[in-house]
């Protein structure tokens, strides 16, 4: 049976990795300013709910370079969700999902930090048969003893830090998928699916679908 993961136990374990270790302010790890999910190329929009959502993939070592760790080399990609709220009633993300589906169907929830974690233990040359983004990264000879700490800082600072989207505003943060094992390119035909947004009332909304493919078209247009 597939894994589910909600955003908001995501949001629990920064709640508790904050207290625990606090944020590090370092300017290197901040990242470019996110926008209304309505300015970025790969979105779906439902004018009649009043929601946006959007997604951009981190897909190059270039893109993701504020990154405390270099998740592209372990096989795990940063995609940045924006939510916009372009209605008069605040929506709720206490129950959301937000997967990664790939081209032949897998759907891959938002890792947690420990699956990260454990990965990032391993010893491996990430440019041997299994990696899909097709880059050139050097052999990993291990890990430093403050890992696990950035991985921690990177889930707080970056990740969603609000369960509910106001009216008239965007939440966006970061989720890393497992794309280990994943067909080339692992963009190609994928989708980012976004289910069980509730409104004010507790209803649910439509879900919502994103196509990479408008961000790799957007991406060739350049």
């Amino acid at each position: 049976m597939k894994r589910t993961i909600r955003l908001s136990h995501l949001l629990l374990f920064a709640a508790l990795a904050l207290a625990m270790t606090g944020i590090a302010s370092a300017a290197s790890h901040t990242p470019p300013p996110a926008g209304k999910a309505a300015d970025y190329a790969a979105q779906d929009s439902h004018p009649q709910e009043h929601v946006t959502i959007a997604a951009e993939p981190f897909d190059t070592p270039e893109k993701a370079k504020f990154f405390r760790v270099e998740y592209l080399k372990y096989n795990f990609l940063p995609v940045r969700i924006m939510v916009t709220n372009d209605g008069d009633t605040p929506i709720n993300l206490t129950d959301v999902r937000m997967q990664f589906i790939s081209a032949a169907g897998d759907r891959i929830p938002a890792a947690l930090p420990e699956e990260v974690e454990r990965r990032t233990d391993v010893v491996k040359n990430p440019a041997a048969p299994g990696v899909k983004l097709g880059l050139p990264f050097p052999t990993i000879r291990g890990k430093s003893k403050d890992k696990d700490k950035q991985i921690k800082e990177d889930f707080n600072t970056l990740g969603f830090q609000a369960f509910v989207v106001e009216p008239h505003t965007t939440q966006s943060g970061f989720l890393l998928y497992d794309i280990q094992g994943l067909d080339t390119p692992v963009l190609k035909d994928a989708e980012i699916a976004v289910r069980m947004i509730k409104d004010g009332n507790g209803k649910l909304l439509f879900d919502f679908v994103v196509p990479m493919n408008k961000y790799l078209a957007a991406q060739r247009g350049h």
